[in-house]
């Protein structure tokens, strides 16, 4: 994680509290290297922060390419499914509840890593877009997969972690100096 290691020396000292989490919910917990990189990426994806998203691409070249590819579809996936199911939850009217979605997701049931893996990947994201019925849906599925409640934790975590890791680069602009000259 020498990528993000380095990178998270340039989070400034009013999110120093977010610079150390990265590197720790990076390094340690219930989930495997691949899939803590894994989903760190699908977060990474979302936040929209360049330079948070290469140091993860970095970190993670030594992983199979389907470790990415997952992680760019739960993104985009969970994109799509968070708006409109965090839609209909908030409205709660039975009439859209009826209706049919109509929305292509094959590529939730047709990972190139693992499904528990996906998943782990879907919740994390879910949880970063606060879509309630799709984390509870996410941790359903996760719980049948044999996953653990660590596990689910450590994802939502990462989550968090990246996501407000993302926020705490973008608090100064890229090269600006805050010493003195």
């Amino acid at each position: 994680m020498d990528h993000v290691k380095n990178l998270a020396s340039s989070i400034p000292d009013a999110a120093k509290d977010i610079r150390l989490n990265l590197q720790n919910v990076l390094g340690d917990g219930s989930l495997s290297e691949e899939q803590r990189l894994g989903i760190a990426l699908a977060c990474a994806y979302v936040s929209r922060n360049p330079r948070l998203l290469e140091a993860l691409l970095q970190d993670a070249a030594k992983l199979a390419p389907a470790w990415t590819e997952d992680a760019k579809a739960a993104a985009a996936l969970m994109a799509m499914n968070n708006v409109f199911y965090r839609f209909r939850h908030m409205i709660g009217k039975p009439a859209y509840s009826s209706m049919p979605a109509r929305l292509r997701m094959q590529r939730l049931s047709q990972p190139q890593t693992s499904k528990l893996d996906f998943e782990l990947m879907c919740i994390a994201v879910s949880a970063i877009h606060g879509c309630e019925m799709c984390v509870r849906s996410h941790e359903h599925s996760l719980m049948e997969l044999g996953a653990s409640e660590a596990q689910v934790f450590d994802a939502v975590r990462i989550g968090a972690v990246v996501y407000s890791g993302a926020i705490g680069l973008e608090l100064e602009p890229q090269g600006s100096a805050t010493e003195s000259p």
